[in-house]
């Protein structure tokens, strides 16, 4: 079920951190294509440079994104959230002269408590393309990112 804001009873906090999922309308593998793909890295990072988030991991599916990161601006999660599908969804909608919807209604949260690592929570999100079996090595994948440099990333 899509979410359309934080869960009931959760508050989005400044400095903290979050794992993000969102997929796309219908579920439709628009992220197939490396350049729509980069259209959603390239957002990501537009809300570093403007100071509202810190990414320190993603990867774009080809229906749905995984986004593990930090709060550091006033705005809300859920407020960064609609920013980027927004923003992404009017780039890709331009370069397709108006393909319809791009993201499904809402996203799934997941505040990581104090406890859990984060370089852990990273390695899980990134290892999705070898977990869907689209590649055995996610250095053959080219639309992730992570903050840390993780040698077992590149390697089979």
């Amino acid at each position: 079920m899509p979410y359309t804001s934080l869960l009931r009873g959760r508050t989005s906090l400044n400095g903290h951190y979050y794992v993000v999922t969102t997929a796309t309308a219908h579920r439709h593998p628009l992220f197939a294509s490396l350049v729509a793909g980069r259209v959603i890295l390239n957002t990501l990072r537009a809300q570093d440079a403007a100071g509202h988030t810190q990414t320190l991991a993603c990867v774009v599916m080809p229906d749905h994104v995984h986004w593990l990161v930090r709060l550091v601006g006033s705005q809300s999660l859920s407020a960064v959230v609609r920013h980027v599908k927004g923003r992404s969804a009017h780039d890709l909608n331009a370069r397709a002269q108006g393909a319809g919807p791009v993201w499904q209604k809402g996203f799934h949260d997941h505040a990581v408590r104090s406890d859990q690592s984060l370089e852990a929570i990273a390695r899980y999100v990134i290892e999705n393309p070898i977990r869907a079996g689209i590649v055995s090595c996610i250095g053959d994948y080219s639309l992730w990112h992570c903050a840390w440099e993780l040698p077992w990333a590149l390697s089979g």
